[in-house]
């Protein structure tokens, strides 16, 4: 690099007389680089004694800066223990000279600056650390470590914290570390002296830094942000952190460790020890009850400091007060903190990148991350400056007008246009920054609209247990009259507000939730929409609030993305849990969510009642298609892989046809090819035949189990050949001598809307076409007839319509007419699975007439309109006295009708066509296909 010809600023030298001293040090230096020293010397005390201290090293080292920072970091790395402090605090004023100029000269940008700064820290941390534990091992104080541990320092760590941790130290900045070790290196027997001697070598570590010599200082070294800094040992177990954290952590901490990196030591326990409390620092659910922690942070610390107050120039803290770099590093870390959990690609150290990141991801608009990330740029050169000025860790501007003038000559600049900049700059952040923390609560709620509310439901509300905390209190006292004034606003108030009580009543816990409201005042709005049409629903975000995370998330509106996605997107959530329980969890959490995003989309028109359908059966088959290797796999860990060439998971049912309701539950069928393979090979070997019954029962148990997360679907397996007589996995050679020689018609029926959705390629595709063909050759017209009619009159025996508004059960609705599709396309050897599909089977082979196929299709669109409709508002079939009049105007949108007695009329018409239409076909003239 040559430095000279990359300048692109220089200081004025505000004391002449110093510039031109440090000037004569170096006649030998080109003008550019002269210019630069002048001006820094003339500005800066620190920076002159400095120069003045190198005078022998620092015209060499700016002829070749990146040969000269190589030649002196190998030279530490080289230097005896006893002679690294001094060389320690050598390597410092070189480097702090060096970084200085390059910075006043604009030669290297911020991001490189306080880089190069990290970097020594981190060596600096790293030759010490060893050096002091190298000494406990000579001494025979370190139990069973030797000399060939000191790569690693014994098992000891130093995590980097702060700015130190994300790269962004100061020009003079402390260092903020933590000293961990592992004491899984040691006995139990050996752990206490263990630790003895970690706490020695931390304590000689810290002074070797931070004393202050002849020769200056490295870094002042802070090790107070370890846990409950005030009775624990200066490095603590990991262990013992561990459970501190698991138990005791706070907002703060968590914020803490966003930046924390391994930086000296066992850098590989460092990492294990932070993915050990990634949990911690990242919580599963969007965590806006951190925007109020970190708010209340910001007030404390400007008490604390006596930061309040109106913005003035002289003495105002760059760092702490308004406006200044902790608010725009709380703004960020507080939205990392927000949705880091759910996002790992948010998960970066450095505020500048952490803008960009939220921008990118849409949790901060790009503006206000372009703006606030200038401003922090500035505020951090401001910075810079000041600390240059006498290596003091200071932030505060000025107090004088000659100070003001030595740094306005320090950054190039005049005077009143530096300051005139600076109160733009700190009341332009202060403003942004400040509307995100505490944005101005809503205008109380009008009399009018206070007078259409019941005031006893409303007065019931502060005993219920979301309300029971004084924390939740406050947050829902500044969010009552917005809710209210929203429910009022609705078509119904009255019917919104018992709604909205049953979710609140529902609510296990508020501070969550309430703070999720309050930076997200849009989820008000769908709460009420959704509790004013489906109280159903509404009952289910009381007890998996964690699904508005992914109305947050981004993309809740987007279109529909499709299984492959779906499928590909959980199998990314499963494989980041590394246990088999967690990833059993992180399925329930994944599809919860998406299953409330097909039923807010339908709700509110997005989506109509065939795509909803689809969107459910989509949905489960990505949920199977990504568990069912997870399960083989836990299951092969006990039991070896899977004998021949595995197994497939049928879709019967409404699951096979694509075809799914809000409610629905899956009917699989289990088939396996052991290929003549007689069992597994594994710890606990299993016949083949016991090892897929046992697989398939592992795979039921991980769809059905309760767990902390709820469970994902009820499954039924009776389709299976022989039903519940029938082993739960079936042979593949088995299957298909049952379905040639012994399966009844209704079980070829069935096959009609089968579908493989989970397994091997190659075994998916011989069922599939075995399918196709055995429909070819099953459908005897006389045969198929004559059972579909016996079936018909047995499910009518069995099972009675729940009143008029039952859209499944009953002569002309969903059942039958999908019986009849079906036997359509058996008798048709029709391989599409859809209702549609199979009547037009029919008619093709001439059992129905065109007339009577539009009728059929008709009364089932009109009918299955209903049900999806009356699953997503109630558990029971459609009551138009229970529903309300959200439901009611839900309804009769999905089915194009203007009252409910219209729509009752239409049902019981479309019925009565589509029962005469079964009648005629199923009292047909036999005869062979």
């Amino acid at each position: 690099m040559d430095f000279a010809a990359r300048i692109t600023r220089l200081p004025r030298a505000h004391d002449p007389e110093q510039g031109a001293e440090a000037r004569a040090l170096f006649p030998g230096l080109s003008a550019p680089l002269a210019d630069l020293v002048e001006g820094a010397a003339g500005c800066s005390p620190y920076l002159k004694s400095l120069a003045e201290a190198e005078r022998d090293w620092l015209p060499e080292a700016l002829e070749a800066p990146e040969a000269a920072l190589d030649a002196l970091r190998d030279s530490l790395r080289d230097t005896a223990p006893d002679l690294l402090p001094g060389a320690l605090r050598q390597g410092k004023r070189r480097v702090a000279l060096m970084i200085g100029l390059a910075d006043l000269a604009g030669v290297w940008p911020l991001e490189e600056v306080t880089g190069r700064l990290t970097d020594f820290a981190d060596l600096a941390c790293d030759l010490a650390m060893k050096a002091c534990v190298g000494a406990e091992i000579r001494r025979g104080k370190l139990p069973g470590k030797t000399e060939d541990d000191l790569r690693a320092a014994g098992g000891m760590v130093a995590l980097a914290m702060g700015k130190m941790g994300a790269g962004e130290l100061n020009y003079s900045s402390d260092i903020d570390l933590i000293c961990l070790f592992d004491e899984t290196g040691f006995s139990e027997g050996d752990y206490h002296e263990a630790r003895a001697s970690f706490v020695r070598a931390t304590r000689k570590m810290a002074a070797m830094l931070n004393d202050r010599t002849a020769e200056g200082y490295v870094f002042r070294t802070d090790l107070r942000l370890r846990p409950d800094p005030s009775v624990t040992p200066v490095c603590m177990a990991m262990a013992a952190a561990e459970t501190y954290y698991e138990s005791l952590g706070r907002t703060w901490e968590r914020a803490a460790y966003i930046k924390a990196r391994p930086c000296a030591g066992d850098l590989e326990a460092g990492a294990r020890f932070l993915e050990v409390l990634r949990p911690f620092v990242w919580r599963k659910h969007l965590d806006f009850a951190a925007i109020e922690d970190a708010h209340n942070m910001r007030l404390r610390i400007r008490e604390h400091k006596g930061l309040g107050g109106r913005l003035t120039l002289p003495g105002h803290n760059m760092k702490l007060g308004r406006g200044g770099i902790r608010e725009i590093e709380f703004f960020t870390q507080t939205r990392q903190i927000i949705a880091g959990g759910r996002d790992p690609d948010l998960r970066v150290r450095g505020t500048v990148e952490g803008l960009a990141r939220l921008a990118e991801k849409g949790w901060v608009p790009r503006d206000a991350a372009d703006v606030l990330t200038a401003h922090y740029r500035f505020h951090r050169e401001v910075e810079h400056r000041l600390q240059m000025l006498r290596d003091a860790q200071t932030h505060d501007l000025p107090q004088s007008q000659e100070e003001f003038d030595r740094l306005a000559a320090f950054m190039g600049r005049d005077t009143p246009g530096l300051q005139a900049e600076l109160l733009e700059r700190l009341n332009e952040v202060h403003e942004l920054i400040e509307g995100f923390f505490a944005p101005e609560g809503p205008e109380p709620v009008s009399q009018e609209a206070d007078a259409l509310f019941d005031d006893e439901i409303i007065g019931r509300w502060p005993s219920y247990p979301a309300l029971r905390s004084q924390r939740a209190g406050e947050i829902f006292r500044r969010l009552k009259p917005d809710i209210l004034t929203r429910l009022a606003g609705t078509a119904h108030p009255q019917e919104a507000l018992l709604a909205f009580d049953g979710f609140l009543a529902g609510l296990p816990a508020g501070v969550q939730v309430f703070s999720l409201f309050e930076a997200n005042p849009q989820l008000v709005d769908l709460l009420v929409d959704i509790a004013g049409t489906s109280p159903k629903l509404a009952g289910h975000l009381s007890r998996h609030a964690g699904v508005f995370d992914a109305v947050i998330a981004g993309d809740f509106f987007a279109a529909w993305p499709g299984r492959a996605a779906l499928e590909a997107d959980l199998a990314a959530r499963l494989e980041a849990e590394d246990d088999y329980e967690r990833k059993l969890d992180a399925a329930r959490r994944w599809k919860k969510e998406w299953h409330f995003r097909v039923g807010v989309h339908h709700l509110r028109g997005l989506v109509d009642a065939d795509a909803a359908g689809l969107h459910y059966a989509d949905l489960a088959g990505a949920v199977i298609g990504a568990l069912w290797p997870v399960v083989q796999t836990q299951f092969a860990q006990k039991h070896g892989d899977w004998p021949g060439r595995g197994a497939v998971v049928l879709g019967m049912g409404s699951l096979g046809a694509e075809r799914l309701n809000a409610e629905s539950d899956l009917d699989l069928i289990v088939i396996y090819d052991a290929d003549g393979v007689e069992g597994s090979e594994g710890g606990r070997p299993l016949a083949t035949r016991t090892y897929y019954a046992r697989l398939t029962q592992a795979m039921i148990t991980a769809l059905t189990a309760p767990m902390a997360e709820g469970k994902l679907y009820e499954v039924d397996m009776r389709l299976r050949p022989s039903g519940n007589q029938g082993p739960v996995a079936t042979g593949w050679s088995a299957f298909r001598d049952y379905q040639q020689t012994e399966a009844w018609v209704w079980e070829h029926l069935a096959l009609t809307r089968a579908r493989v959705i989970a397994g091997p390629k190659d075994l998916a595709e011989d069922v599939e076409g075995f399918r196709a063909a055995l429909l070819g050759e099953k459908g005897k017209v006389e045969g198929v007839i004559r059972e579909a009619a016996a079936m018909r009159a047995r499910v009518a025996d069995a099972k009675r319509p729940e009143g008029p508004w039952d859209p499944k059960l009953g002569s002309g609705r969903l059942q039958e007419i999908e019986l009849i599709a079906q036997a359509g396309s058996l008798m048709a050897g029709e391989t599409q699975r859809s209702v549609a599909a199979g009547v037009a089977a029919g008619v093709a082979i001439g059992w129905l007439d065109d007339a009577g196929g539009h009728a059929l299709l008709r009364a089932y669109g009109l009918f299955w309109r209903v049900l999806q409709a009356s699953k997503l508002l109630s558990d029971r079939p459609l009551d138009p006295g229970r529903i309300g009049e959200g439901g009611t105007g839900f309804v009769l949108r999905e089915t194009g009708h203007e009252t409910l007695a219209d729509l009752q009329a239409d049902l019981e018409a479309a019925a009565r066509e589509a029962a005469q239409v079964i009648d005629r076909a199923l009292s047909a003239p036999s005869g062979e296909k």
